[in-house]
């Protein structure tokens, strides 16, 4: 299992324990944390999964295919470690992993 911690815009931190294979979305979604709504349910087809990796874990998530860059235009708020947490697999080198949820989703 990877720890991983979702920080709402308020501050408020979710540390949860996630199977590797998963995704950083499907991990917030069955730990019941707000602000991830996955509409698409993980189909990388909405941004409603939007997170911003910490800079730490930059290059340890990967980065975005096209089709994510496609599907981040949708989004507010876009920064430079902009990611949609579908896209994100967990693996045990993720144990740790810090994201942090957009103003818009709360």
């Amino acid at each position: 299992m990877a720890k991983i911690t979702y920080i709402e815009h308020d501050g408020t931190e979710h540390a949860v324990e996630v199977k590797p294979g998963l995704s950083v979305m499907e991990g917030a979604i069955r730990n019941n944390v707000p602000g991830i709504d996955a509409d698409c349910g993980g189909a990388c087809a909405c941004a409603t999964c939007h997170v911003y990796v910490d800079d730490a874990w930059r290059e340890a998530t990967g980065s975005s295919s096209a089709m994510e860059e496609s599907m981040l235009d949708f989004a507010e708020g876009v920064q430079d470690n902009s990611r949609l947490s579908c896209q994100i697999r967990v693996t045990d080198a993720l144990d740790g992993l810090v994201v942090r949820l957009p103003e818009s989703q709360h």
